[in-house]
């Protein structure tokens, strides 16, 4: 057991207005299964980066331990899955198999070509081996992204049986279920909580009600403060002018008298100053949390469509079959099922972008439907040409970026230079923009902050759109989802 101690680290990219840690301190045990959160381009990965020493920075990091990043580059894909774990772990073969075991993997595709392997797979294996390695303390970059819910729970059940790992993760039950303790990266600091996820949430709401009450308070004060520093600044022009005053004077004893005022103007506006930049601090420290809104337009029927008897195959495979449901005004289906079970498939078929092999399906021809797609390949501009090419309100749009903690200093560069988090939330805003019967989203929430995550829950339950989506968070499915159909 030994200590990861971060001190006085002050870490700025080049051009950037602001940097991103400044003088953060915060301590953490190397036996902790820490989560470490935070609002999308607050620096989880930068922290994970500073860890490691790739970038430079002011302060210091002091850790005896070797620290180790997940995911990582595989050389070759083309070698053999066991020929690339011996080299990333040097651990024996059957010290590999056994560890494969504890994440239900079958021994025999240590002897398949590694590109040949699943994305959750591919996953399993790569923690195997970062979990095998000795005197690593791992730093674990949202490691279920893209899986299924069978693969995050079998990952789940493993890392709860480790220790000495910071996960980034955006997955409220993979965080209540894993993590002892919670780092969360604020506007202005880190803090280092004890507990799940449930219970930082619940210390983060608390915080934020008190912060609510007393912000009102807070800006009185720098209002009150700001009158005081013009009384001030009305006084010291007085004083200087009596310095010049008409008939005969002492002007020895006046402008020694003057300068002792003044003197004594030049601190208190010192210290109203001090006092000013305190309380906006008190301010800036604040996350803001506010509520979105959405315009579903209601249908002229119950019924916007059916799907009977749906299947898809390739060539021999069947992907699914006799998938049936129907579509009714306030539905939200959950489509869930395990990688490659079709689930992305089945809303390509519904847009008409794909051919079924069997059954039919039906969405009225009058049904306006706003879709978030799961790849963003196709997004490339400045936010007012998307906005333009969306034909979507841009004023609308950037309240809605604001409100999900856009930063607007990127409001004029190229959408494809964003993160993949930011340019997710380009996705959303313009979805929630658009006046639509339907909403279908595919994986909607991939890279989205927690704090983002229960906006667009507290949305979607405020309006009740209708709404088919996929989606791996599991308690954003038992929160929104009124049918669940699996494939």
């Amino acid at each position: 057991m030994s200590e990861i101690s971060v001190n006085h680290l002050t870490f700025g990219y080049d051009g950037a207005a602001q940097n991103v840690f400044e003088n953060v301190s915060f301590h953490m045990d190397t036996k902790w299964k820490s989560g470490l959160i935070g609002r999308n381009g607050r620096g989880k990965t930068t922290l994970l980066k500073l860890l490691m020493r790739e970038l430079e920075y002011s302060g210091t990091i002091v850790s005896k331990v070797d620290f180790q990043y997940f995911p990582y580059e595989i050389s070759d894909e083309n070698e053999l899955t066991i020929e690339i774990l011996r080299e990333q772990c040097g651990k024996e073969d059957w010290e590999i198999m056994r560890e494969l075991n504890l994440l239900m993997c079958d021994s025999e595709l240590l002897y398949r070509p590694f590109v040949t392997l699943s994305m959750g797979e591919r996953t399993k294996c790569l923690l195997c081996a970062m979990f095998l390695r000795d005197n690593s303390f791992l730093l674990l970059d949202e490691p279920t992204n893209h899986l299924d819910s069978f693969s995050r729970k079998t990952v789940i059940a493993y890392l709860k049986k480790k220790n000495g790992f910071i996960l980034v993760s955006h997955n409220r039950f993979l965080l209540n279920e894993v993590c002892d303790h919670i780092i969360s990266i604020n506007r202005n600091g880190i803090d280092v909580i004890a507990g799940n996820y449930d219970i930082w949430k619940d210390s983060f709401d608390k915080r934020e009600q008190f912060e609510k009450n007393k912000s009102e308070k807070i800006k009185r004060d720098i209002e009150r403060i700001d009158s005081a520093a013009k009384r001030n600044a009305d006084w010291s022009s007085k004083i200087e002018k009596s310095k010049f005053g008409d008939g005969h004077i002492d002007k020895g004893y006046v402008g020694h008298k003057s300068a002792k005022m003044m003197s004594r103007a030049k601190s208190l506006e010192k210290r109203i100053s001090n006092q000013k930049a305190e309380k906006e601090k008190l301010l800036s420290n604040t996350e803001n949390s506010f509520s979105l809104k959405l315009t579903p337009e209601a249908y002229r029927t119950n019924m916007l469509g059916y799907v009977k008897n749906l299947g898809l195959s390739f060539y021999d495979d069947s992907v699914f079959l006799d998938i049936s449901f129907d579509i009714c005004r306030g539905d939200r289906i959950a489509l869930c099922g395990k990688n490659g079970s079709g689930k992305s498939s089945l809303i390509k078929i519904l847009l008409g972008e794909l051919s079924q092999t069997a059954g039919e399906f039906k969405i009225n021809n009058d049904v306006k439907i706003s879709y978030v797609s799961q790849s963003d390949f196709d997004i490339s501009g400045t936010l007012s040409d998307y906005a333009r090419a969306n034909h979507i309100e841009f004023d609308l749009f950037l309240a809605i970026l604001n409100k999900l903690d856009f930063n607007s200093a990127l409001y004029s560069y190229p959408i494809e230079t964003y993160s993949k988090g930011q340019i997710r939330k380009v996705q959303i805003a313009k979805s929630l923009c658009e006046r639509a019967h339907l909403y279908i989203w595919d994986e909607p929430l991939n890279y989205i902050d927690i704090i983002s995550r229960g906006q667009l829950e507290d949305v979607i339950l405020a309006y009740q759109p209708t709404m088919i989506f996929v989606e791996h968070d599991e308690t954003f499915c038992q929160n929104i989802a009124t049918e669940r159909i699996e494939l």
